[in-house]
């Protein structure tokens, strides 16, 4: 395995981390959800990601049970907060009563006193930017949480929040969590350039577009029935005719490259600097070992100008 600095920081992730979005708690099986875990584990990955908002906090219920045989200083944990948990006005956004009272549940449910990320899970409009950053703060200086991280922020959000934190001696944000694949390259014009200029690490989800790019659907009218694209409207409504073309060629790529497609599409992540990690999900321990062996490519400059021209 290798491992990677996490943004301004000392902590060490691993290159691919294990995510638990559509996967643990509903679509994948418990028994499968817990061995892919274990495999992970196994395999020296140690960063696994959760959300509370993930089958409404199901996800990291597995997750936590999961990890309990392990010494908890031996992995690294991370958790969200943002999206709706009732009806109730309160229970959403980034307010200091939701952050602290999911934080305090998310910690139940992971049993476990801390958690070493906590995501705001997306940017909360309605609530004063001081605010999150001071509740955020708070949570750091209780050492319920290590490490402070935003998802899917823009450049400018992330700047803002930035701002309020050295204005007022706040803890920083050290990681952004993106979505980030050969299909979905639009964090390359500012988030990566404000990452590396202000040392915040990408943690990139979807590097695999969802499973498009591991070359499993053929076709945007033949779609496995055991997939997940089968089970969910929005994923099938990504599979066009369009985008399983370009798969195709970038399946050719891989052949030539020696590797397989799954193999490509995260080597082609991980060639950049300002990736912390590759956010995997996984439905069986064998997927994690596949993902695994990405680590081992490298790919030339004839290859990545090759697939530029695709994607």
């Amino acid at each position: 395995m290798q491992y990677r600095k996490l943004g301004n920081s000392g902590l060490k992730v691993s290159a691919i981390s294990l995510g638990s979005w559509l996967t643990y708690g509903g679509y994948v099986e418990q028994e499968n959800a817990v061995n892919s875990i274990h495999k992970a584990y196994e395999l020296g990955i140690n960063f696994f990601d959760t959300a509370n908002i993930y089958e409404k906090g199901q996800a990291e219920i597995v997750m936590g049970e999961a990890l309990r045989k392990y010494a908890r200083e031996s992995y690294v944990l991370a958790t969200k907060v943002f999206w709706p948990m009732s009806e109730g006005p309160n229970d959403r956004g980034l307010s200091r009563k939701h952050m602290m009272e999911q934080c305090h549940a998310s910690l139940r449910r992971l049993q476990t006193d801390y958690v070493d990320i906590y995501y705001c899970h997306r940017y909360d409009p309605q609530t004063p930017l001081e605010e999150t950053m001071r509740a955020l703060d708070d949570l750091v200086t209780q050492g319920k949480v290590l490490y402070v991280g935003v998802s899917e922020w823009t450049a400018t959000q992330m700047a803002q929040a930035l701002a309020i934190a050295d204005k007022l001696l706040l803890d920083r944000i050290i990681v952004n969590q993106p979505i980030y694949n050969i299909l979905n390259r639009y964090i390359e014009k500012e988030v990566i350039p404000f990452g590396e200029a202000n040392r915040i690490g990408q943690v990139v989800f979807s590097p695999l577009a969802q499973g498009l790019l591991t070359g499993k659907y053929k076709s945007a009218d033949d779609i496995p029935a055991d997939s997940r694209a089968a089970k969910l409207d929005n994923m099938k409504k990504g599979i066009t005719p369009e985008k399983i073309e370009q798969v195709n060629k970038l399946a050719l790529i891989a052949e030539d490259a020696g590797c397989s497609l799954s193999e490509l599409a995260l080597a082609w992540i991980l060639r950049q600097d300002n990736v912390s990690s590759a956010l995997v999900g996984a439905s069986r321990p064998d997927q994690v070992e596949s993902n695994v062996k990405a680590l081992h490519v490298t790919l030339s400059p004839e290859i990545i100008e090759r697939i530029n021209q695709i994607s």
